[in-house]
């Protein structure tokens, strides 16, 4: 996995761990890799794994079965689309809008490359 410097590694593993759920690839009601595990795959700290464990658990997108381990939610899903789309919105699309007005694109301009690229999804996820 590479990093980025802006954000915390421990959010960069939760949006990982996230679009896994998301994806389907960890089902709703599933074991989820231990933090050992995890941290063994992404090469960090166990810590810093645990620490996106606790996040995650306060933001009910996994919960602990004591002894057992930590599984996703049954609703981590819509949890997850939630938490995601209000960051968007709040972060990321202010930057994005000011780029379209400075650089004079249109909405109608952007749709095309987002059609093209949803086709994109789509299809690789059909494959998977």
């Amino acid at each position: 996995m590479n990093f980025k410097d802006k954000e915390a590694i421990y959010l960069q593993i939760a949006d990982y761990v996230s679009e896994r759920i998301t994806l389907g690839k960890w089902l709703p009601e599933a074991k989820i890799p231990s933090v050992r595990e995890l941290a063994t795959e992404l090469q960090v700290n166990p810590n810093t794994v645990m620490r996106t464990y606790e996040y995650l658990q306060q933001k009910e997108i996994v919960f602990n079965k004591r002894g057992l381990g930590l599984f996703v939610m049954a609703n981590a899903i819509a949890q997850i689309k939630t938490i995601r789309r209000e960051r968007f919105l709040q972060q990321e699309l202010p930057d994005f809008l000011n780029s379209l007005y400075l650089l004079e694109i249109q909405p109608d301009q952007v749709l095309k490359y987002y059609e093209d690229f949803k086709k994109t999804k789509d299809t690789q996820n059909e494959n998977k």
